[in-house]
């Protein structure tokens, strides 16, 4: 009796089911630690309920109505606590508990790995943008966007902090990492021109155009009020992923 339709015939799925599945399992993780929903979703809402609130008792000297203001900013503080704060975290104690160093003998590649970590960060903001989006909405948001643009300047924003994250992690211990990961999370979400526009910081905002979250909070206000490509944004965007990408790829270890 032929036994060929019953012979095992081993091997690795196509690597795009690997990274789905990868992409998957890491986004499933994510939004099951308390501490990664809390700077996924709940901060950045209370970050916007508050601001908005504020901004009617405080003279901000804002240009736009307080919620189109927060709205496009808030938005890119979720980019920003999911592709940099989260990713060092996560990747961090994964480096720790060797689960990086275990993926390493299995079928998916390396490439497939950081790939599959950039498809969780774009799931998760997905989710992060539609909570956002319709609190915004339901508190008097009017946008009037380039959708394109927004879109082109998320992922920019991705990429760059999403680098630098991985650069953090791949060069501290994992208790280093998340001190190093919360602190730069609250000094840019105070100083770096992520929520309110570069404007606000007098002189100073001359210089935080040219910081990552500034170029993200800036792009994704003109995409959304105008519905501009913010090229100069995307510039520094490009440059910081870049440049984020070449140091992680010097220094980061696996183990």
């Amino acid at each position: 009796m032929s036994t060929g339709l019953f012979t095992p015939r081993p091997g690795a799925a196509p690597l795009w089911r690997q990274v789905c599945a990868q992409a998957s399992m890491e986004s499933r993780l994510m939004l099951r630690n308390g501490e990664q929903l809390l700077l996924a979703v709940v901060i950045p809402v209370m970050v916007l309920i508050g601001g908005v609130e504020g901004a009617a008792h405080l003279d901000l000297s804002l240009s736009h109505r307080p919620i189109d203001e927060f709205a496009p900013g808030v938005l890119a503080l979720a980019v920003m606590s999911t592709a940099f704060t989260s990713l060092a975290i996560a990747t961090g104690f994964e480096r720790r508990y060797g689960v990086i160093k275990r993926l390493g003998s299995s079928p998916l590649p390396r490439s497939g790995l950081l790939l599959g970590k950039v498809g969780a960060l774009l799931l998760v903001e997905l989710l992060q943008i539609l909570v956002i989006s319709v609190v915004a909405l339901v508190m008097g948001w009017e946008p009037h966007p380039s959708l394109l643009a927004a879109l082109v300047v998320i992922v920019a924003g991705t990429a760059a902090f999403a680098s630098l994250g991985l650069f953090v992690a791949g060069v501290l211990r994992a208790e280093a990492t998340l001190a190093a990961a919360n602190l730069v999370y609250l000094l840019l979400m105070a100083g770096g021109a992520v929520v309110l526009p570069s404007s606000a910081y007098g002189a100073f905002g001359g210089v935080t155009r040219f910081l990552p979250s500034g170029a993200l909070g800036d792009g994704l206000r003109r995409a959304f009020w105008s519905g501009e490509v913010p090229w100069s944004s995307l510039l520094v965007l490009v440059v910081w992923a870049g440049a984020g990408a070449a140091l992680t790829a010097r220094t980061f270890k696996w183990e």
